[in-house]
This record gives C-alpha cells, sequence and structure tokens, in this order.
C-alpha cells in the first residue's frame, strides 16, 4: 500500500490529468458517486474515475497501480453482486463513455463501455436492427455482453455474447488492445461469458439482425390460474417458432392503466409472449393463452424499444436474485414452481420469474464458458423490496425457490443473475473445464487479480 503522501500526491495528479471528474471521500458529490443500482450494496471506494475517453481510462488504470488499488468497473452499475464498487478501491466509472455507432451496410454496432441497453436499442432500432439485449433498459451493455446476455430475442438471435465481434480493451498493465476471432484469440474467447476478468472493456462490437416488426401478447391471470398458464406457455414455447419467446411470471400487480384496480398490489400470474414478426403471426403463437380465462390483455404490435422499456426496475432498491436452470420442465416442476408463489413478499417489487430457452440458444457455439446454453428453462427468483425489515423474509423466499426447483436443475447458472454466492457457483456458471482454461488466461492478462470485484476468475 502507498504512502499518505504519495497517495495524495499520485490523486492530485489524477484530478489534473482526467479529463473527466474524480471523487474521494469527503468530496462533493461523492456520495452519489459512489451509489450503484442494488441498495444492499453500500461501498466506499478510494477513489472513483469518472473516465470520458479510452485515454481516461488508460490513466485510471495506471494510477490504480501506482497505489496497489484493486480496481473495480462501472458501466451500468446494475450489477446485484456490487461489481461496480468496492470498499478502497479504485472505482473507474465508465457512464461519461456511451456513444453507439451503428453501421447498417456490416449490420453491425460498436457500443462505449458505459453505454446502457436504451442507448443501444434506440440507436439500431431506426434501420430496422437489434441485437439480444437485456430486458432492463437501464442494464450496462457491456456487463450483460461480457457475463453471456439473456433476452426477448436469445432464442431468434442467440445469447448477446453470441453476437459478440471484438473488444476493446484496457489491461491491468494500462493497455490498450483489441480481442477478435484474429486477435488475442483466447483472450476474446474468455470474453464470452467470463465477464469483467481480464481487463475494462472500452468498447464492445456487436452483430445486429434485421428487426422489422415486434409484436406482445402479456396477459394477466389470478394466481390460482398459475400452472394452468404455465402448462399452456411451455405448450406455446414448444410448439411456437424460434422467433417466439417471452416469459411467465408472479408479481405485484402494478397501478397501470390496462391493470384492473381489484389487482393492484394484489398477487397476479403474468404471461408475456414476445415475438420477432407481426401482430398477425404473434396471435397465431398465442391463441392458447389467449384462450384461456385472463383478466387483462394487451396484444399487438409495439416496438422493441418500448418492450425494452417495460420492466424496468428503479434503482436505489434492495434487491437479492438467484437461479437456476432446469433440464426440463415437467408437470412436477411447473407445480413447484407455482407453489412457491405463496411465499412471495406482497405487495413488493418482487418477481418470480420462469424464462424459456431452446432456440438459437441452444443452437450456439458449444465452445464458449456459457454452460446454461443447454438449459430448456430457467427459473429466477428476483427479490426487490424497500424496507429492510423485508430483508430476512425477501432473502429467505429466493432461497427457497431455489430448493423447491432444484431437482429439475442442470447446476449451471447464469452469473449476471446472482450476487455472490461463493466460488462453487461461480465455477458453475463458466463449467469446471473453462473454469480451468479461464484461469489461465487471468494469469497471462491480471495475474495479481486487478480486477476482482467481479464473479472472480483466480489466476492459475
Amino acid at each position: 500500500m502507498a504512502s499518505p503522501s504519495k497517495a495524495r500526491t499520485a490523486l492530485a495528479a489524477l484530478r489534473e490529468d482526467l479529463v473527466g471528474a474524480v471523487f474521494a471521500p469527503g468530496d462533493v458529490g461523492y456520495e452519489d458517486a459512489r451509489a450503484v443500482f442494488n441498495a444492499m450494496i453500500d461501498r466506499r471506494p478510494a477513489v472513483i474515475a469518472q473516465c470520458a475517453d479510452d485515454a481516461d481510462v488508460v490513466r485510471a488504470v495506471r494510477f490504480g497501480r501506482e497505489l496497489d488499488l484493486a480496481i473495480a468497473v462501472r458501466g451500468g452499475g446494475h450489477s446485484v453482486a456490487g461489481s461496480a464498487s468496492g470498499d478502497g478501491a479504485l472505482v473507474v466509472d465508465l457512464r461519461g463513455m456511451h456513444t453507439v455507432t451503428v453501421d447498417p451496410a456490416a449490420e453491425a454496432v460498436r457500443v462505449q463501455g458505459g453505454a446502457t441497453m436504451s442507448d443501444l436499442d434506440r440507436a439500431t432500432e431506426p434501420y430496422g436492427l437489434a441485437t439480444t439485449g437485456g430486458r432492463a433498459p437501464t442494464t450496462g451493455v457491456g456487463g450483460f455482453v461480457l457475463g453471456g446476455g439473456t433476452g426477448w430475442l436469445d432464442r431468434a438471435f442467440g445469447l448477446a455474447v453470441d453476437n459478440l465481434l471484438g473488444v476493446e480493451l484496457v489491461t491491468a498493465d494500462g493497455e490498450r488492445l483489441h480481442a477478435s476471432a484474429d486477435e488475442n484469440p483466447e483472450l476474446y474467447w474468455a470474453l464470452h461469458g467470463g465477464g469483467g476478468n481480464f481487463g475494462i472493456a472500452t468498447a464492445l462490437t456487436l452483430e445486429l439482425h434485421e428487426l422489422p416488426a415486434f409484436s406482445i401478447a402479456l396477459l394477466l391471470y389470478p394466481p390460482r390460474s398459475g400452472p394452468d398458464t404455465v402448462r399452456t406457455f411451455r405448450e406455446v414455447i414448444r410448439t411456437g417458432p424460434d422467433e417466439a419467446a417471452g416469459v411467465v411470471q408472479y408479481l405485484t400487480g402494478p397501478p397501470l392503466p390496462f391493470v384492473p384496480e381489484h389487482l393492484v398490489g394484489k398477487l397476479v400470474c403474468v404471461a408475456l409472449v414476445t415475438y420477432a414478426g407481426d401482430e398477425e403471426g404473434l396471435r397465431k403463437v398465442a391463441e392458447p393463452l389467449l384462450a384461456l380465462p385472463h383478466e387483462a390483455e394487451v396484444v399487438g404490435p409495439m416496438p422493441y424499444t418500448e418492450v425494452q422499456c417495460m420492466l424496468d426496475f428503479p434503482s436505489g432498491l434492495r434487491n437479492y436474485w438467484s437461479a437456476e436452470y432446469l433440464a426440463a420442465l415437467p408437470d412436477e416442476a411447473v407445480d413447484a414452481y407455482c407453489a412457491c408463489a405463496d411465499g412471495m413478499p406482497v405487495p413488493t417489487g418482487t418477481q418470480h420469474v420462469l424464462f424459456p430457452q431452446g432456440g438459437a440458444i441452444a443452437a450456439g457455439p458449444a465452445d464458449y464458458p456459457v454452460p446454461y446454453r443447454s438449459a430448456s428453462w430457467a427459473v429466477h427468483p428476483f427479490g426487490m423490496w424497500a424496507d429492510p425489515a423485508d430483508d430476512e423474509r425477501a432473502v429467505a423466499w429466493v432461497r427457497d425457490v431455489r430448493t423447491a426447483v432444484r431437482p429439475w436443475s442442470t447446476g449451471a447458472v447464469y452469473l449476471n443473475f446472482i450476487g455472490d454466492e461463493g466460488p462453487d457457483r461461480v465455477r458453475a456458471g463458466l463449467g469446471a473445464a473453462n473454469a480451468l482454461r479461464l484461469g489461465k488466461v487471468k494469469r497471462t492478462w491480471d495475474p495479481d487479480n486487478v480486477f476482482r470485484f467481479n464473479h472472480n476468475i483466480e489466476p492459475l
């Protein structure tokens, strides 16, 4: 650790050299700058460097190395695990770097490391193009993609990481490089699911796909209809095309115009069918769900960017999430999943989520470190609440859901969906064989484990 006088001198130099702002404890703006999405994460970094460009990132990393600081990287700051911050660390904050540049002829897009899903989606929409993005517009693109990336388009276009063409990176040594299939190919492989372990992604290039139309069927059912709804949704996905995706979930009825007043603040079951196509195709796919008695519906074409904003989650609430990826969804698993809704903390922002996989997810490259690819369904208990007095029951409920569906689990997990659940779960999110290979890549590019505020891969 550097001496106080050396630290003061280095900090003064960083403030002078950085184009962006620099915050340390006691500075005006520090408290706002350190706040992240999950209110359960309350960490106090030593320095926050709000970078304006790649050169700022290099300066910040070299400052951190000079003072022997661990480095956390903030893109969207949306990580439930709190990866965007660390006690006593340097936070390299990329939010000022959010430019998105579309190349429609190449059907590709370059996204700076601080861009959010909203930045990405709104840039590509005018061209009738899209790529798999997260289901909340405030999610940071960088952490989402490097961690794997699942969203409404994954059954049609693959996981986000399947669409990754290249990464511009600042390494732990403060050097800039490019990783692609032709440049630094082993590092490029590691970035397909290994997260932020290997450097700071200042920009990513992603493949785009034509998306001329998008439609949804959103239906509300009473909770007692949950088992029939899930079984019907299961059949819709089984018989539908890869363009069909969506979710079944239990949640607290929100105060929105289409939600009947008697359901607001009460437990409801929701089925959402998303369709990468027109309304006619959607109605054909969703007909079995539309035929079930339901309380409300929204059916028809809707711009993909608007659908992406439907499930936005406000920052500053308390969050505890987890997930289990299922090999199959037999009736017994459906019943176990639905029974867990009885214990949900209601009314809160908590959601009890069931996603389909398959399609282009399953057909994607088997070599990448995303072992949950082969699962057919994902159960995602998503605890979100405001009152610290609810911590115990909310966390217990999330863990109870995992226990209930574990008999059907593949054992793999999508790491972006979980907090800090220990090294065994990190290995489950990477695959045992992949973890060894990733550890060797980590040793090459970050042997001192400077980037450790993540689902950490230790150097081997």
